[in-house]
């Protein structure tokens, strides 16, 4: 029990630290479960995330409460309110109806999940390198077409190894965003996704969360909360310096890695 322990704390901070930037969080926590032996399943994956969700709302508090009190006065602060619930509405849908075979059949395939971080890292490689004209220079300015657009490609990340990050960042770059907007809405539209899906697996798998696992989640939900206090802080101003390409050769090595790996043991 105190080897498990090891590893969900572990993997707490690997989910704080990867959640918010586009190398994909479920796919570092799957292949790292699977190699050290973790048998938590995508269960432990998906509630420690309530970690990071708290992180981020404690980073935006006070941008948050600044947005409810203008609501009732703030045409700008409804729309941006609603352009976030309509980039969410799609993984909603989909998510609803996909989860159970995004969870017991791509959470398991660890194959597809290599492959798609290394595809993933090439695509964030070619966008990082478009020298694009953004029109929009703040997350607020996002028209609701154009959420709802990101919404779509959020939902690329329902198969592990797109990265959710970083297929909101790249379709909103490719929409007209610039870089520090495009991860800034990001964050928010990470807000209602993570809730909702940390919620929906919750309630699905209620009946099977034993005394043991959820003393595994716990840690690893403090973890997750810890790390990812520092990334939220930290990103904005390192993507709008670096831009995307270090995440991208990441992908791309742990992707490798990955393969070479599940190669070796057969």
């Amino acid at each position: 029990m105190a080897e498990q322990i090891i590893i969900a704390l572990f993997l707490g901070l690997v989910e704080g630290l990867t959640e918010f930037i586009p190398v994909s969080s479920t796919a570092h926590l799957i292949l790292i479960g699977h190699f050290l032996g973790f048998q938590s399943a995508a269960t432990f994956d998906v509630l420690i995330q309530l970690g990071a969700i708290l992180a981020i709302l404690l980073v935006y508090f006070n941008r948050l409460v600044q947005i409810a009190k203008a609501l009732p006065v703030s045409v700008k602060a409804r729309h941006f309110v609603l352009a976030v619930l309509f980039g969410f509405l799609p993984a909603a849908v989909i998510g609803a109806i996909a989860h159970d075979f995004i969870t017991k059949v791509l959470f398991n395939t660890p194959i597809v999940i290599c492959v798609s971080l290394i595809l993933g890292g090439i695509v964030l490689l070619v966008v990082d390198k478009i020298a694009f004209k953004p029109k929009y220079q703040s997350a607020y300015e996002f028209s609701w077409p154009m959420a709802v657009k990101i919404g779509f490609f959020q939902c690329l990340a329902m198969i592990p190894g797109t990265s959710r990050s970083g297929s909101t960042i790249v379709g909103a770059l490719l929409l007209g965003a610039d870089k520090r907007s495009a991860a800034e809405f990001s964050f928010f539209l990470a807000m209602p996704t993570m809730a909702g899906a940390f919620a929906l697996d919750l309630w699905k798998n209620r009946h099977d969360l034993s005394m043991d696992q959820g003393m595994l989640i716990v840690i690893g939900f403090i973890a997750a909360f810890i790390s990812a206090l520092f990334v939220v802080r930290a990103l904005l101003d390192f993507v709008s310096r670096r831009g995307y390409a270090p995440f991208a050769w990441w992908r791309i090595a742990f992707g490798i890695f990955g393969l070479v790996w599940l190669y070796a043991i057969g």
